[in-house]
């Protein structure tokens, strides 16, 4: 009776946990709370910040900042005005620039954002940073990061339950199960939705980016540049992220619908 319960329960709840997505409308996993999210989010931040060279005053610093700023007020207008203020309740924004390499960004659960120097020279101008920045500001409104952490905790508990309803079988049966399973539950669930995930931040982030007032078909040139000094790459069923070929392409087809919210 127990080996029963355990599989039905572990499904309860993954079909109980749902959120949407604002703008798009999907449906999404969702087992942590956005407090827990922002407030393990702030402790990071913060130790993020004093490990690494946080760059203050200068031009692109305060490019970072005046871009982030015009994002957050955009997205926190529309937010509002749509009835999804529940989805940045407890938002704090802070935008730093650090100094680093890496072409990266990123945007924390309650919009801790971070840009490293070394996408600026891909960015080249403020739309192409808005692109960034818009789309990394995506992640955290849609809450991609309770949304992946949710998932893992639903394929563990998957895995858990199948072990306990193999529990009277062959050990080799259940070590053979354990690792076919975290193969298939990687490439089959993980990554695709790792892939949605991305995809629906480049949407998002066209349309945050033109609220904002920055032209969004300048997010073609941007990944365009970022595709070009991209080096080897793995094939996109085991990637995180969608084929350069796929996303230039998506993001084209995506701009009509930005250039509706767009206002210079």
């Amino acid at each position: 009776m127990k080996r029963k319960t355990i599989p039905l329960l572990a499904a309860g709840l993954v079909l109980a946990a749902c959120s949407t997505v604002p703008l798009t409308g999907r449906k999404q996993l969702s087992l942590v709370s956005s407090g827990e999210l922002m407030q393990m989010a702030n402790s990071q931040y913060d130790q993020f910040l004093d490990e690494n060279k946080v760059i203050k005053g200068t031009a692109d610093a305060n490019r970072v900042k005046n871009i982030g700023n015009k994002l957050a007020r955009a997205v926190e207008t529309y937010m509002n005005q749509n009835g999804y203020s529940e989805n940045i309740e407890g938002f704090q924004w802070e935008f730093n620039l650090i100094s680093s390499e890496q072409k990266n960004a990123f945007c924390m659960p309650g919009g801790k954002v971070a840009v490293y120097t070394g996408i600026l020279p891909v960015c080249k101008t403020d739309a192409g940073l808005a692109t960034v920045m818009g789309h990394e500001i995506a992640h955290a409104i849609a809450h991609h990061g309770g949304e992946r952490m949710s998932q893992s905790l639903a394929a563990m508990g998957v895995q858990l339950a199948a072990n306990v309803a193999l529990s009277e079988k062959d050990p080799q049966v259940v070590n053979t199960f354990n690792s076919l399973y975290g193969v298939g539950a990687n490439v089959g669930y993980l990554l695709p939705n790792s892939r949605r995930q991305e995809s629906e931040a480049d949407r998002l982030g066209l349309i945050f980016m033109a609220m904002a007032g920055y032209d969004p078909s300048a997010s073609v040139g941007f990944w365009q540049r970022m595709s070009a000094g991209g080096g080897g790459k793995p094939p996109e069923f085991l990637s995180t992220h969608p084929s350069d070929e796929r996303r230039i392409r998506d993001i084209q087809q995506h701009i009509p619908e930005a250039m509706k919210y767009y206002r210079k």
